[in-house]
């Protein structure tokens, strides 16, 4: 990960405090390209009813408990600085990295316990991360031996090795979408990062144009690994391939910070990729993210949320912790702070992507397991205002947000709490644009009917007081209802 989004359409309102350092500003594509295929067209609507999903950023690199992947980037940023009794050569740091392969066994690793912590939290897909930068495979892959299956790992006599396929197959048991996280770039690769050459940064390390035979080797190697997982781990619904640094140079933005250190053009061929992987995969959602055109289905701007409605589908992807990937001791944001954020984001048409990185035994911090019960319990009680519901004007007035049923006859507004306690007033007033056709308001979790006039402002509600004093948490929730 790391990657920062900023929008040429809209100003980010909302930027999570916290959040870890970003390599990749994200731009927003001034013009989204609809996929042409009916059946992706199809498979988008319905990831976009979502709403709530899992993201899980989970490789060697959580024995150390350190930044996934960039501490063996040799670059000089906050993200990328060795730690450690390792750090005082690139050289020596990077074998003791990889070296990890050899120590990696997360023995408690249960993907059946966090399906259920998942579910009962109201999220309905998961995103892993099958590899990422570091090219350490998370899955059976037949073209390397840098892979959690591999002789050299102890937990590849577990009879659950294969951990991206038990994952992917304990989900989809339970109806979730699924999603395949996968890094273009390949840190591990001598084909990306040719010995012959030091690297320099998170780029290739030499010419393609120079050395057409060594790049052609590199595509052939991505092209296998992503033919792998479209075929022999069951359904898939979204193929999530980050690393934008890997793209066409005619595509590279220069008025874009990290762009700027694109020397080569890094054309691994995605109409080859992803009609292939469409193939094997029908209706396949394929996110290039951060290169536009018709390979990014979807935006996903990271860490941050828009003020505005997007014109395109998107996805903000959000830690839970302050970290990506697992850190002893993270601090993780507050039941209050994920629902509200899932309010927001909902609010102007999104999806959240709420990440979790598990530790180096194969579980999750205790305190990810408490968010989500947390979550959950809202979520049992609010849901509908939330699922397969569309962003409404005016979206937003002060603390209150909203969201439309999508047959329309029903708007929601979220009023948030201050912290996890929302006091309600007498009597509150809710901007509607629209009260022509409105028939009752009430609040959700009680079937009270609520007495209500317009007003010039929209519609004035009054509540009574045993509503006023009862326990609500982190957002209440109106219905207003219309005929």
């Amino acid at each position: 990960m790391k990657v920062r989004f900023t929008s040429l359409a809209v100003v980010i309102g909302l930027i999570i405090a916290g959040a870890p350092l970003k390599a990749q500003q994200h731009n927003m594509p001034k013009d989204y390209v609809v996929p042409t295929d009916p059946a992706v067209r199809q498979k988008l609507a319905q990831w976009q009813d979502l709403k709530f999903g899992l993201f899980m950023h989970w490789g060697t690199y959580s024995e150390w408990g350190v930044v996934e992947s960039w501490s063996i980037c040799p670059e000089d940023e906050g993200w990328t600085q060795r730690k450690g009794p390792y750090s005082a050569t690139y050289e020596g740091y990077k074998k003791a990295y990889e070296n990890l392969q050899t120590t990696f066994n997360p023995v408690k690793f249960n993907p059946e316990k966090w399906v259920k912590a998942a579910k009962d939290a109201g999220m309905k897909y998961v995103v892993f991360t099958t590899k990422h930068h570091d090219g350490f495979s998370m899955f059976d892959t037949k073209q390397t031996d840098y892979k959690i299956t591999s002789p050299k790992t102890p937990f590849s006599t577990n009879p659950r090795a294969n951990v991206t396929k038990e994952i992917f197959n304990a989900f989809r048991k339970d109806n979730f979408l699924i999603g395949a996280y996968f890094s273009k770039p390949d840190w591990h690769s001598p084909d990306y990062w040719w010995p012959y050459f030091p690297p320099k940064d998170r780029n290739v390390n030499y010419d393609p144009a120079k050395y057409p035979e060594k790049w052609n080797q590199f595509k052939q190697f991505t092209y296998n690994q992503i033919e792998e997982l479209m075929t022999g781990y069951g359904s898939v619904d979204i193929l999530w391939l980050d690393g934008g640094w890997v793209r066409p140079l005619t595509t590279v933005d220069r008025t874009v910070d990290w762009q700027k250190g694109i020397k080569f053009n890094q054309d691994i061929d995605m109409p080859k990729i992803a009609a292939m992987a469409r193939q094997h995969q029908p209706g396949l959602i394929v996110v290039d993210r951060t290169v536009p055109g018709e390979y990014e289905n979807y935006t996903t701007p990271e860490q941050e949320v828009p003020a505005t409605p997007l014109s395109n589908p998107w996805e903000s992807c959000i830690t839970m912790g302050n970290s990506w990937s697992y850190v002893p001791g993270d601090h993780y944001k507050s039941v209050p702070e994920i629902v509200q954020l899932l309010v927001k984001i909902v609010s102007r048409g999104g999806n959240l992507l709420m990440n979790i990185g598990p530790g180096p035994d194969g579980d999750w911090d205790t305190e990810a397991y408490k968010r989500l019960q947390g979550i959950g319990e809202w979520i049992k009680i609010n849901g509908e205002s939330i699922y397969g519901s569309k962003a409404i004007a005016p979206y937003s007035d002060g603390n209150t947000y909203f969201t439309q049923s999508k047959n329309g006859k029903a708007v929601y507004a979220f009023v948030l709490g201050d912290g996890e306690k929302v006091s309600l007033p007498s009597s509150l007033t809710v901007k509607l644009n629209n009260t022509k056709g409105l028939k009752a308001a009430r609040l959700l979790g009680s079937n009270q009917k609520l007495k209500w006039k317009t007003s010039e402002n929209g519609v004035l509600i009054t509540i009574p007081a045993a509503l006023q004093n009862s326990n609500l948490k982190n957002a209440a929730v109106f219905k207003f209802e219309y005929r």
